[in-house]
């Protein structure tokens, strides 16, 4: 069953503009019934402008310091690794090579297999070769 239409809306504003009347394209007011972007004075613009100034400096040196704050913790475990090196330096090797064969069983486990030809393959790539020597 079709729903009913709800009667009760919105009532037309009888005091704005008539019927025919070009429409600007702009903000519509409902509340007041206007149509446009109420006029802004000069000095507004000059203080929002100001405040994202502001803002955008804020940012940078946000930024600049979050820069610093990770060149200053890299540099820091580089330290680190080069004392644990120095003051141990079979533990450093021993470490090293576990990690790099870690990480060579690793790439050669997720590394497609090498695949052979089939030796029926083979032996016709072999008769091939050498039909093309008696040639």
């Amino acid at each position: 069953m079709p729903r009913r239409k709800d009667t009760l809306g919105t009532t037309l504003d009888t005091e704005g503009a008539k019927i025919g009347e070009p429409v600007p394209k702009a903000i519509i007011d409902i509340n007041t019934a206007s149509v446009g972007v109420p006029r802004q004075a000069e000095d507004d613009l000059r203080t929002e402008l100001s405040a994202l100034q502001q803002q955008v400096d804020r940012l940078q040196q946000q930024v600049i310091n979050a820069g610093l704050s990770a060149k200053s913790g890299a540099g820091k475990a580089a330290r680190q690794a080069g004392a644990l090196a120095k003051h141990h330096p079979l533990s450093a090797f021993a470490l090293t090579a576990a990690v790099a064969g870690v990480l060579a069983f690793a790439s050669r486990q997720f590394s497609p297999p090498r695949r052979r030809a089939p030796s029926g393959l083979r032996d016709l790539g072999y008769l091939y070769e050498r039909m093309r020597e008696r040639i």
